[in-house]
């Protein structure tokens, strides 16, 4: 039913208000539902909400060193984890125009991937859950709708890496490789065609030379080969094909 035209209407400021609030309310109720989200301390999840509501109020550093640490040692936090954070730095940006939090996760994730190789020679698992932490922010924060470029140079550092002969024996590396691809592969292309080219080169030449890998691995670098090719997509048939292999 249309509104009456005799109805008062809002202020600028009353819609500003308005959508503040709705927009806090959809993030909190979209960081509930997150298995990141269930993943954090109790205190963690507090600072969140409150960097949410009043950035002005919370300790945005250590809050980004916490989000952090943990993406480090659960898989299934770091795949999300980007969304938090994306509502963190808009929260932040809106309410508060700094960017400290941003900033210092920058800072933290160039620390981390400065040490990758000692990382990965400790903990695969670890290393696995960096790439895929990095991935998911520069797949959920963009600056004025663009990526963020400082990182895509480091991102295809941890692609490369993840498709040298060691990698490739390692199912577990080989999955990240090819689930990233999946996510970022495009944005990345778009920024540099150059080193996609170079890195699926790599890849193509692993598939093809490369011997002893698992045909679980084959699958995989034949699929992300395809699904580059295809202009990031699949078709119905191959998804079928690919997705009931890896099932089966």
């Amino acid at each position: 039913m249309a509104k009456s035209a005799c109805a008062p209407a809002s202020s600028p400021t009353t819609q500003g208000n308005d959508a503040n609030k709705q927009a806090r309310g959809f993030l909190v109720h979209r960081l509930n539902m997150d298995s990141a989200w269930t993943a954090l301390d109790v205190v963690t999840q507090t600072m969140v909400q409150k960097a949410i509501a009043d950035p002005k109020t919370v300790d945005l550093e250590k809050l980004s060193d916490a989000i952090v640490e943990q993406s480090l040692k659960d898989l299934s936090f770091c795949k999300d984890a980007g969304r938090m954070c994306y509502a963190v730095v808009q929260a932040e940006a809106q309410k508060a125009a700094t960017s400290a939090f941003r900033r210092n996760l920058l800072t933290r994730l160039q620390q981390e991937f400065t040490g990758r190789e000692q990382t990965r020679s400790h903990s695969v698992q670890e290393w696995v859950c960096l790439v895929t932490f990095i991935c998911s922010i520069f797949d959920y924060i963009k600056v004025n709708d663009a990526p963020l470029v400082a990182l895509v140079d480091p991102i295809y550092d941890c692609l490369f890496r993840l498709a040298q002969p060691d990698a490739l024996m390692n199912e577990e590396e080989v999955d990240c490789l090819v689930v990233q691809l999946h996510r970022v592969g495009e944005q990345l292309e778009q920024t540099n065609s150059q080193r996609m080219n170079q890195l699926f080169y790599l890849l193509r030449d692993g598939f093809l030379l490369q011997e002893d890998l698992s045909s679980m691995t084959r699958l995989l670098l034949l699929e992300i080969l395809e699904f580059r090719a295809s202009g990031w997509t699949l078709t119905n048939t191959a998804h079928k094909y690919y997705y009931s292999e890896v099932v089966d």
